[in-house]
């Protein structure tokens, strides 16, 4: 097995070593992206950045990253999971 692999999208990403902003509204873009071009598609886990570029991915399950990728989570972008919880009381 290879060192590392597997676990990557595991590790917690340093936001004091980025502009988290930045990377926010970059996978924001490619979810929002994706829900208008497929909207009835499958709850993705998250979103794989390259930090070089503004090419993004969607993911389903947990990726291999390569050393100039970073993963969003889902939960941190504010995907359809959040926005369909009804959080009211009656």
């Amino acid at each position: 097995m290879i060192r590392g692999a597997g676990s990557a999208a595991n590790h917690s990403m340093r936001w004091d070593r980025i502009n988290s902003g930045d990377v926010l509204r970059r996978a924001r873009q490619v979810y929002f992206h994706y829900c208008e071009h497929v909207p009835g598609g499958s709850e993705p886990l998250g979103i794989v950045l390259q930090e070089a570029t503004d090419q993004g991915r969607v993911v389903f399950e947990a990726p291999v990253l390569l050393p100039e990728e970073r993963f969003i989570p889902l939960e941190m972008i504010g995907g359809r999971g959040a926005r369909s919880r009804n959080t009211r009381r009656p």
